[in-house]
């Protein structure tokens, strides 16, 4: 995703043979396979639930001063503009539109090497938060509190998303303002293995929903999900989220994705240092231009960026289903994946752990997922033991490929083992001290 509001013109799209090469030179070697991780966390001061603003003493902004000395590059949309991302190498530190603080790893072969950064990270940020009073809290959805009770981040891009998406769906400020979560981004070698990778990455989103389900409370009471985080994708945009249809009737692809994308309506365009709002879809843009200007390819990136189906494609294949929770499980959502999809025999056995599916199936199973979690059921299999082998078919993967990688998925086998979402000790955290400071105190990272 492009940070700046300035853009370099690229070439005028004329064809979607020219957005199918995009994919195409996303292709790498096996030997070239990495993954990156990325993190979301609350900020929150000490013994309080209310959210931090960017502004003030102890604001989102002074916490971003704080570590930039650490070598990093900080990132202004415009030189007079507040700092708004810190850069170091291929790791980036971002917000997300309340504040939420981001890790965008770097792209590592090994799941323990993106789990020493995202934990020197933590570490850092940490030590930086506690100086100004604040916290880090592992949790999918802001257990307290309205969307009218966070402050938006000063990005403009936010401002342009502020203003579309509700016009799309009921809780787009929700998952703007009150969701954290953890992805992981993954190569692939040709469109066949982009194929298969995105559709077993589709296939089990709901048992990782249901592994990583950590967002209960809605408000300071129980919502009726494990993962209200991923209730909430429900109302953001239907031409933008979710599931692609083409994942489960055969016929995904290159194209398939492509041709999903041309039809979802464009959030923005950045022009004259300016992020525009036309009302087109990507399809439309392509056929009549916008202010005499023809669709390229930058624009085409930046659409990209705005789509948020549970597997996304751009140059990676990013896996979107997880809330956000403690580290260790972070560094296991890396392990996860790479054991899955990275190891032949490991996406052979991942391929048969579940039935073919229909999309209206497929939905019926992820709401199961996100309303019960590892208690849930599921034609007739307990939840918890459909999840607790597909993390044993990453060990066995991991234990072909890379040993090293397989103790990090210990804590998804426990967490299988006990037939409990994470979120169940939230709730019951909650049940056993109705206190929001200590709720959050207990859940820090």
């Amino acid at each position: 995703m492009s940070l700046d509001l300035q853009r370099t013109a690229s070439e005028p799209i004329t064809s979607v043979d020219m957005l199918l090469a995009g994919f195409r030179s996303a292709e790498k070697p096996r030997a070239q396979h990495r993954l990156g991780l990325e993190h979301e966390k609350f900020v929150y001061p000490l013994r309080s639930a209310r959210s931090v603003p960017y502004e003030g003493a102890s604001g989102i902004g002074a916490l971003l001063e704080k570590l930039a000395p650490g070598g990093y590059e900080p990132f202004r949309e415009t030189p007079s503009s507040p700092t708004i991302a810190l850069q170091k190498g291929m790791l980036t530190i971002s917000l997300e539109p309340g504040g939420q603080f981001e890790l965008s790893g770097s792209p590592f072969t090994t799941a323990r090497e993106a789990h020493a950064e995202n934990l020197a990270h933590l570490s850092e940020v940490k030590a930086a938060a506690a100086s100004l009073d604040l916290q880090l809290v592992a949790l999918g959805y802001r257990p307290f509190g309205t969307t009218e009770d966070v402050s938006w981040m000063p990005k403009s891009r936010y401002v342009a998303m502020r203003q579309v998406l509700p016009e799309r769906g009921a809780l787009a400020h929700h998952m703007m303002l009150m969701t954290s979560t953890g992805q992981v981004s993954l190569d692939w070698e040709d469109e066949a293995d982009c194929v298969r990778k995105t559709v077993l990455i589709a296939r089990l989103t709901p048992l990782l929903v249901a592994l990583y389900a950590n967002s209960p409370l809605r408000n300071g009471k129980p919502s009726g999900y494990m993962s209200f985080r991923s209730r909430v994708w429900d109302e953001v945009d239907p031409t933008r989220c979710g599931y692609l249809r083409s994942f489960f009737d055969g016929s995904f692809s290159y194209r398939a994705y492509a041709e999903w994308a041309l039809d979802a309506p464009i959030l923005f365009l950045r022009r004259r240092g300016e992020y525009l709002r036309p009302k087109m879809t990507f399809r439309q843009f392509i056929r009549d231009g916008f202010e005499g200007v023809p669709a390229d390819l930058t624009d085409w990136t930046d659409h990209l960026s705005t789509l948020f189906p549970e597997a996304r494609l751009k140059k990676v294949v990013e896996v979107r289903g997880a809330d956000c929770c403690s580290a260790a499980m972070t560094g296991a959502l890396g392990a996860l994946w790479r054991g899955l999809l990275y190891d032949r025999t490991a996406l052979d056995e991942a391929s048969r752990l579940l039935p073919p599916l229909s999309y209206e199936q497929q939905l019926a199973f992820h709401d199961t997922a996100r309303r019960e979690g590892l208690a849930g059921r599921w034609n007739g299999q307990e939840l918890h033991r459909l999840a607790g082998e597909m993390v044993a078919i990453a060990r066995r993967g991991l234990e072909r490929l890379d040993p090293q990688d397989a103790p990090l998925l210990e804590p998804l086998t426990e967490v299988a083992a006990s037939g409990r979402s994470p979120a169940q000790a939230v709730l019951e955290a909650w049940e056993k001290n109705p206190s929001p400071e200590a709720l959050l105190s207990r859940f820090t990272l």
